[in-house]
């Protein structure tokens, strides 16, 4: 895949169906997600929106018009001593996946997250998943932490492995 034909921008109501599609996919041949019943267009429309309405980055990677991924930025965790922390999320269309398109898509949520004045990303990752392991790590993610059988998926338990990237002042 040639990502120099990349477009990376913040996510529009009208990419909701095409953004349920490639986590649906997720929902329902994979452990990457905890949730189990697929995605409406509609809901997934809201959770941009609900997103966006805390002023942090919902983003698409598109190419030639169509959406091949996406990434968002959400809260950590509620309490306001939390408030320069978040949690990273990305999901690729199976079809793009091991091209090189999470690189520039998760780069510039990095990015748009340093703008916001925060001091630290944290993504959640089930395990095993070595591809998602390389890419944060590539990007300067380092384990802090591993949850074991906290969820429960395709009649097996699954871990979940936590990396962190601390942005220098």
């Amino acid at each position: 895949m040639d990502t120099s034909t990349t477009n990376v921008r913040g996510a529009a109501a009208g990419d909701a169906a095409d953004i349920a599609r490639i986590y649906n996919h997720y929902i329902e041949h994979s452990h990457a997600t905890f949730e189990t019943d697929p995605v409406h267009a509609g809901d997934m429309a809201d959770r941009i929106a609900e997103t966006q309405a805390t002023s942090l980055p919902w983003l698409v990677a598109e190419q030639a018009g169509s959406v091949l991924g996406y990434a968002y930025a959400s809260k950590w965790k509620g309490r306001c001593a939390y408030r320069y922390s978040v949690e990273s999320t990305i999901y690729l269309d199976p079809e793009a996946t091991g091209r090189g398109l999470g690189v520039p898509l998760y780069s510039a949520l990095i990015h748009a997250v340093r703008t916001l004045s925060m001091h630290s990303m944290i993504g959640g990752i089930a395990l095993p998943n070595d591809p998602s392991i390389g890419l944060h790590e590539k990007l300067g993610f380092r384990k802090i932490g591993q949850f074991v059988e906290v969820g429960y998926k395709f009649d097996r338990w699954i871990d979940v492995g936590y990396w962190q990237l601390v942005f220098e002042d």
